[in-house]
């Protein structure tokens, strides 16, 4: 009994030291997560299925290649992870604007050039308060040149920065070339032609003539006197906006929108806008410069081309004037008459010259007779005139009991070396500033209008009333066979009862023949 209770003892501690042994081998690693249990027979495993002649010296790279094997998914999707963001790619877009070409010479640049000197206006916008920072606007800066280099444009100016729900628009104002005219007209002849080719069709067309469509303005008059490129980054690729129409300004003034960011986004609203939100900020565009670019005083005049006989048609050019001196920055700061308005105003129209759209072209004017053209006369309408160019700002009108304009000085310590600042009331975003001979314009907003304390969209018109309904129109019911017989007996007495009448009076006058 001893010597069995002591082999039962002894296996017994052999099995417990085994299995903590065990246990030993299966404590996973901190740094790998691997236990040496696992590790040994992966590699028995393989060692039995590869049978390799000198085990002995294999067993070690074998031992590595079986490691590797556990990681070596680990690492392909570690080295698929890290992408480029937003900001990386961005940032290497920017690195071009900050590179030089090799071909370029310091004469060149050192010549006149496009380009405003945006360091100098970002300086003085500083002092006024206003403007985009000093890193942007030098981005900024470079990607003027780079849209002037690219364009060959003959006057680039940053316009300013229109907001928007997911990126914004940095706006370039520019002139236009002789080569876009063309291009406008290009599109012009190939809509004729497909009118032409419309006609030529065997289809039946409509006889429904819609309402005459007010046409744009010419390529650098009225409101498509500048042309406009925007991006949404310094860096990016710049996008030219097309030109405005007057239905299109004429909308935009009844709706309120944001921007997205995305040139292509269809605008809805009511009533509905005529284009997509590149359109819708075109206009808007068209809308800003119009009521804030504003300059000082004496520093543009009239042309000299324009005389007495152009007196009727608003004045849309104007030249800088050689004898400007400059006025105080302390008047300018006290007095909006010290500031005049450079661009025309938009008339209701939407053009900034009336168009008399009750002219028709004389096609039928020899049938009608003289009668009918008095009638037409009460009915054309009178011509919209609006503000003449370089009107004073102390002539605007208010906003809610709102003065239109807000003007103060940079700095009452430093007045020596302050600027003239002007803030619109009307368009917030929209500032200005003058010091001496030196002044700029540019926007920061969110492109909307000051509409007072809140904005109620306008109410859609009212349902069109059913065509009224009556004896005379309401289709009658179909009679049954019996009401159609006794609709015919009674005509057949009738006209038998007529022809009675006719045969009486016709013996009568017979008799009377006969005493005569």
């Amino acid at each position: 009994m001893d010597t069995s209770t002591r082999n039962q003892d002894g296996n017994q501690q052999i099995l417990q030291a085994a299995a903590s042994f065990k246990a030993f081998l299966l404590k996973n690693n901190t740094g790998n997560n691997v236990n040496l249990y696992d590790h040994l027979s992966r590699l028995l495993i393989k060692v039995m299925d590869v049978h390799p002649r000198n085990v002995v010296d294999e067993i070690e790279d074998m031992s590595r290649d079986v490691k590797r094997g556990l990681f070596e998914d680990k690492q392909i999707t570690l080295r698929d992870l890290p992408q480029t963001t937003a900001a990386e790619m961005l940032a290497e877009q920017q690195c071009l604007l900050f590179s030089r070409p090799e071909e370029t010479d310091q004469e060149v640049e050192l010549m006149e050039t496009a380009l405003p000197n945006v360091s100098e206006i970002g300086f003085f916008l500083e002092q006024a308060g206003v403007g985009l920072g000093r890193e942007e606007m030098q981005r900024v800066f470079l990607a003027l040149k780079q849209l002037v280099e690219s364009q060959a444009l003959l006057h680039c100016r940053l316009w300013g920065k229109i907001l928007g729900t997911e990126s914004s628009y940095i706006v370039a104002e520019a002139e236009y070339r002789e080569g876009e005219e063309e291009e406008e007209q290009v599109t012009e002849e190939e809509e004729e032609r497909e009118a032409q080719e419309n006609e030529m069709d065997p289809l039946p067309q409509s006889t429904y003539k819609p309402l005459p469509v007010l046409p744009k303005e010419a390529i650098g008059t009225g409101a498509n006197k500048f042309v406009y490129y925007v991006c949404k980054e310094p860096g990016l690729p710049w996008v030219k906006l097309p030109s405005v129409s007057p239905a299109q300004i004429t909308v935009a003034r009844q709706i309120r929108k944001f921007f997205t960011g995305r040139l292509g986004t269809p605008v809805l609203s009511h009533p509905p806008f005529p284009g997509n939100e590149a359109n819708y900020l075109r206009a808007q565009i068209a809308r800003i410069s119009a009521g804030t670019q504003v300059s000082p005083q004496g520093f543009l005049q009239a042309g000299e081309e324009e005389g007495d006989e152009e007196d009727e048609t608003p004045r849309d050019s104007y030249e800088v004037n050689p004898d400007f001196e400059g006025i105080p920055v302390a008047e300018m700061a006290e007095s909006l008459s010290t500031w005049v308005h450079h661009v025309q105003h938009i008339l209701q129209q939407g053009r900034c010259t009336w168009m008399n759209m009750a002219v028709k072209p004389g096609e039928d004017s020899n049938e009608e007779g003289e009668a009918e053209e008095k009638e037409e006369e009460p009915d054309e309408p009178e011509p919209e005139v609006g503000p003449p160019l370089l009107t004073p700002l102390s002539q605007d009108a208010e906003i809610f009991n709102r003065p239109p304009w807000t003007s103060k000085i940079s700095s009452t310590l430093t007045s020596q070396h302050a600027v003239a600042v002007l803030r619109s009331n009307l368009w917030p975003g929209a500032y200005a500033y003058a010091c001496g001979k030196r002044f700029e314009n540019i926007y920061v907003g969110w492109g909307l209008k000051y509409e007072g304390e809140g904005y109620s969209p306008p109410v859609p018109p009212l349902l069109q009333k059913e065509y009224p309904s009556g004896p005379d129109i309401t289709e009658a019911l179909d009679p049954s066979l019996e009401e159609e017989q006794t609709l015919k007996e009674s005509l057949e007495e009738q006209q038998a009862a007529q022809e009675e009448r006719e045969e009486e009076e016709e013996n009568t006058d017979e008799e009377e023949e006969d005493d005569y």
